[in-house]
């Protein structure tokens, strides 16, 4: 085989959609400046964009995965377009949760947490009811993509320290929280159970 560094990004697509994961690292490499510089000049804050460039690849792939890329258009320009995209959904829901935070809560009956549905009996009953249901679906998961899960969602680790701790790769580690999240999503569905 050809050696991965001299193909061109279509190929590399190719050969990763056909289960050669090497040649998503060749990807990887190959975007990784270029899509941290611009995260990083646009949330100026390391960690965020570190978190930020992780779950960007991880869209990537499950764009990928999904058949969402399209050999007619550049493979640069789209991976540039999924992470503005990300970014523009990141600082929105920034600006809302300062918008928020400086509102007095007190206030705004809206903002005040004692008058939210959720508080109420019947939607305490239903939110408690759909976190014991996800908690159920994890149990359910593969070992290696419950560790994923959790320590992604419940220790809040980005991918580049889940990968040191169970010794992988990142997009190992990314490919596992892929399948995890279809595999909760399946199982949502056939148990009828909401996680919007």
């Amino acid at each position: 085989m050809k050696n991965l560094n001299t193909l061109t990004d279509e190929v590399l697509v190719r050969y990763y959609l056909e289960g050669n994961n090497s040649a998503f690292d060749v990807i990887l490499k190959r975007y990784e400046s270029l899509v941290f510089s611009y995260i990083i000049r646009s949330v100026k804050n390391k960690d965020i964009a570190e978190d930020i460039f992780q779950d960007v690849f991880v869209k990537i792939v499950v764009q990928l995965k999904n058949g969402n890329y399209s050999e007619t258009g550049r493979f640069s320009a789209w991976v540039m377009r999924i992470t503005h995209n990300y970014l523009l959904d990141y600082h929105r829901s920034a600006a809302v949760k300062r918008i928020e935070t400086d509102a007095k809560i007190d206030s705004n009956v809206m903002n005040n947490l004692s008058y939210s549905e959720k508080n109420t009996g019947e939607g305490m009953l239903i939110f408690n009811q759909t976190v014991n249901d996800i908690k159920r679906l994890i149990e359910l998961l593969p070992d290696n993509q419950k560790d994923v899960v959790i320590m992604r969602y419940f220790e809040d680790l980005s991918f580049k320290e889940i990968a040191q701790k169970t010794n992988c790769s990142i997009n190992t580690a990314l490919g596992r929280m892929r399948y995890a999240l279809i595999n909760l999503h399946r199982m949502a569905v056939k148990n009828s159970i909401n996680v919007a």
